[in-house]
């Protein structure tokens, strides 16, 4: 069985981990005592092998606890690498622990562990990904496979099938489908139906299934409890994919209410109150630089709009801010003065006749764009987020678009991950929101600080801006 077989390489994994850890440990040693001489605090190769033998288990309990055993027949190697860099921390954390304990050389042990905690998860990371590419091989190739027999015949079991198909590095092997709606012998990409799921229970006391996978259609969630419950009798591994792709096109996730389980629909970091906060503190600080930095290109921007064209220095204009509220975005006046009612519905067109002279060079540079950071400043933007929209083509697009109102449900920003990947101006509305959803459901500040520097490269000069 695989689970069986599981057992066997985790035992095996096991040891490879602490080898590896020998082995970073040694190197680590070699390049602080020996390649680099230290002029004092050298220690010698016996006592730092004495603290070795205090790691050893205590870095296998983290390994373990760090989800390093954990199956990865379609795990990637972000969640792996980020994993390892976890458990490394905190064993830089108890081996510190351990020094200060036995009260030896701790002006050492900065550099030493420095560099143990760096060669450790480069080796750990580097054996892994080719013990993977090794694996991926073998099941590639009809070895070390894990039997599935799929019930329910829905879109969640083709797309599951399809899946398993194009991956045959997962090491997956799909006996067959249960289904109440298919006649017996159909078959889906030479998967062959074996029966309805009244058979389910012969199958498991007969077969060597290694897991069971439920992929009812919505319309036959009713059967779900004595299905899930002769799975679970069987002591076979089950698995449960929900039919709700329809319905819920994102990755939703689940909290707990007092024992009662709450799906939700949508994952919004921004929601998190720490998180908004540490992007409101870093939109002040970032906007008050931005406009030190850029004071005297603004005062010559000013002067020039002033002295080429009659009307305010300043435009302000409605759009659609968090919440659906709201609020007027401000930004250098680039066009010649418009009846509102004219303004509020047009787009501007190529070699637009309303565009000033210095217009089109501000639009095109997205100078225009600078005096929004007195609305960030006020609240009202963030330095990064999807931009906002006027008000009538917000009614317009919400209408047209699925999920076009999610963006409202963080700030609107002076640039975005829609803008640096080249959705500004005249282009898809519907790529934009895609985009724009993507950042909302994933947003970190590593993802602010990408869109920040991609700004700087390409994000400026827009070649959609007329």
């Amino acid at each position: 069985m695989i689970k069986d077989n599981q057992k066997t390489f985790n035992r095996f994994h096991g040891i490879l981990d602490l080898i590896a850890l020998f082995i970073a440990y040694s190197l680590s040693y070699v390049i602080r005592f020996i390649m680099f001489k230290p002029d004092k605090g050298f220690l010698p190769w016996s006592t730092m092998l004495h603290y070795f033998i205090y790691l050893v288990p205590v870095y296998s309990l983290i390994y373990y606890c760090c989800n390093l055993y954990a199956p990865k027949r379609s795990k990637g190697h972000k969640t792996e690498f980020i994993n390892i860099v976890k458990s490394n921390i905190i064993g830089i954390i108890y081996f510190i622990l351990v020094l200060w304990i036995f009260k030896k050389e701790v002006n050492v042990s900065r550099s030493f562990i420095s560099i143990f905690f760096i060669s450790n998860t480069v080796i750990m990371f580097l054996y892994r990904i080719t013990l993977v590419r090794i694996l991926h091989a073998i099941r590639a190739h009809g070895f070390n496979l894990k039997h599935i027999l799929i019930v329910g015949y829905s879109r969640t079991a083709e797309g599951y099938i399809t899946r398993i198909q194009a991956n045959p590095q997962w090491g997956y092997h799909v006996l067959g489908i249960l289904d109440d709606t298919k006649k017996e012998g159909d078959m889906y990409k030479n998967i062959k139906v074996l029966g309805n799921t009244d058979k389910l229970t012969a199958l498991l006391e007969k077969n060597d299934i290694d897991e069971i996978a439920i992929t009812l259609s919505i319309s036959e969630y009713s059967k779900l409890e004595n299905l899930v419950a002769a799975c679970e009798k069987s002591g076979v591994h089950t698995l449960f994919i929900p039919d709700y792709n329809n319905i819920i096109p994102t990755k939703p996730y689940i909290e707990d209410l007092g024992g009662l389980p709450i799906i939700n629909i949508r994952r919004v970091p921004l929601s998190n109150t720490f998180n908004k906060t540490i992007k409101r503190c870093i939109d002040i600080f970032g906007a008050l630089v931005a406009l030190t930095i850029f004071s005297i290109p603004m005062l010559v921007v000013a002067i020039a709009i002033k002295t080429t064209s009659k009307g305010p220095l300043i435009y302000s204009q409605v759009r659609i801010g968090l919440h659906n509220k709201e609020f007027k975005m401000y930004k250098f006046r680039s066009m010649e003065i418009q009846p509102e009612s004219v303004e509020k519905k047009a787009w501007t067109t190529l070699n637009d006749p309303r565009v000033t002279p210095i217009g089109k060079f501000i639009r095109k540079t997205s100078i225009d764009e600078l005096p929004q950071l007195f609305n960030v400043l006020k609240g009202e933007m963030s330095l990064i987020g999807p931009r906002p929209e006027r008000p009538y083509f917000v009614e317009k697009f919400k209408e047209e678009i699925p999920r076009y109102m999610i963006k409202h449900q963080v700030r609107p920003g002076l640039t975005g991950w829609a803008q640096v990947n080249g959705y500004r101006g005249d282009t898809s509305i519907r790529k934009r929101i895609d985009h724009d959803l993507y950042y909302i459901e994933n947003w970190t500040l590593g993802l602010d600080i990408k869109i920040l520097f991609l700004t700087f490269f390409k994000g400026f000069i827009n070649k959609n801006a007329y």
